[in-house]
């Protein structure tokens, strides 16, 4: 009896324990982050400034992908963490996977395609571009980041967040690594307007206790809950993957 009382107990604490080392995880992204911009004119690291070339390109915020196309060696389609632009500035010179066991799917060049950032994923939108600037449907936002000074109300503004994507078929039967945390709305510049439109694929992974860790641009880590869409919410904690806060961008959008 005193088993039974006890081992659900104990499993909770052990969930605990990865929030909290998962925490430190994604506060040394930040401090990554923040370093770098230090030393590359306050620009903060790009997030994939050649995504749209090749298969998805070679170039992301946390690694290197070898094979500029799909390669049908699966190594050369993951991306390799030891060559990624913030390698310089984290501990142990790595960036450390989220201890919460999560079960992605890595066999395959697309599931492969965003492996290698431990579970996490960047505020690619508002701060690892400038979609807010051109929209996204312009070219030159990937190609360049956002400078610290341009960040507006720090304190609540998105930088890296856990993360996952639901893949395969049928429909979302498996989850797969990913490094971009979406804002909940695609930006487009319509008639030289930006637009928030169309609801963009949520990738926020609330897997620590039905809670997703935050780290905001200025420094401080806050565990969410998953507020929507309900529909995103599945029979595991493997596939709880929505948005917390307001159903719009104000929480990854650089200004205002």
């Amino acid at each position: 009896m005193l088993i039974s009382i006890s081992l659900p107990c104990l499993a909770v604490a052990k969930k605990q324990c990865h929030a909290t080392v998962c925490r430190s995880n994604i506060r040394q992204l930040y401090l990554a982050n923040t370093e770098y911009a230090v030393n590359n004119d306050e620009f903060y690291v790009r997030a994939a400034h050649d995504i749209d070339t090749g298969f998805g390109g070679r170039h992301r915020w946390h690694g290197v992908r070898q094979s500029a196309g799909v390669s049908s060696d699966p190594v050369k389609n993951t991306f390799d963490p030891a060559k990624g632009p913030l390698i310089l500035f984290l501990n142990d010179g790595q960036i450390k996977e989220c201890p919460s066991r999560v079960r992605y799917v890595k066999e395959g060049a697309l599931n492969a395609f965003e492996a290698g950032c431990g579970g996490y994923g960047y505020n690619q939108a508002g701060v690892g571009s400038r979609s807010f600037h051109y929209g996204g449907n312009d070219i030159r936002a990937i190609r360049s980041s956002m400078r610290t000074c341009e960040i507006k109300q720090v304190a609540g503004k998105v930088m890296f967040a856990d993360t996952a994507f639901p893949q395969g078929l049928p429909l979302s039967s498996y989850i797969i690594e990913y490094s971009f945390c979406e804002p909940p709305y695609h930006v487009r510049k319509i008639s030289n307007k930006l637009n928030e439109t169309k609801r963009a694929s949520p990738s926020i992974h609330f897997r620590h206790l039905n809670k997703a860790n935050v780290v905001w641009c200025d420094g401080h880590v806050t565990a969410e809950s998953l507020d929507f869409p309900q529909e995103a919410k599945r029979n595991t904690e493997q596939f709880r993957i929505g948005w917390f806060g307001p159903d719009d961008n104000s929480l990854f959008r650089p200004w205002n």
